[in-house]
């Protein structure tokens, strides 16, 4: 199996919701986040890519769009932890790139999530 990857970066605040009393990430706070998108097929085309990472722009101009120096409360459909932001893009970007099959969304340089499908 074949597997390319790309990252894309954002700055961006958030606040999560439901967490007790005091915790650090109840408040408003952000994060220069790192997003990447993970392609696999099991072969190449005649050129000899997945894809060609110039195809992937659409990733980048939706998170510049979307994302960047926003308030993420007031663009996802949900809590948005890095959980929930790699199911809301895997979702999103899965009808226009076939091949993705997994995005890892990272907060801090310590700390990512990642959702993985098969494909």
């Amino acid at each position: 199996m074949f597997e390319i990857r790309k990252q894309f970066h954002f700055s961006a605040s958030h606040v999560l919701e439901g967490l007790p009393e005091g915790h650090q990430c109840g408040r408003m706070h952000g994060h220069n986040y790192l997003v990447e998108v993970v392609l696999a097929s099991k072969g190449v085309d005649e050129i000899g890519f997945v894809r060609d990472y110039g195809d992937l722009k659409e990733v980048k101009q939706f998170l510049d769009d979307t994302f960047d120096h926003r308030h993420l409360n007031d663009f996802l459909p949900c809590n948005p932890t890095a959980e929930n932001m790699c199911a809301f893009l895997l979702n999103y970007f899965m009808p226009t790139i076939p091949e993705l099959v997994a995005v890892r969304v990272s907060e801090t340089p310590s700390t990512w999530a990642e959702l993985r499908r098969v494909p």
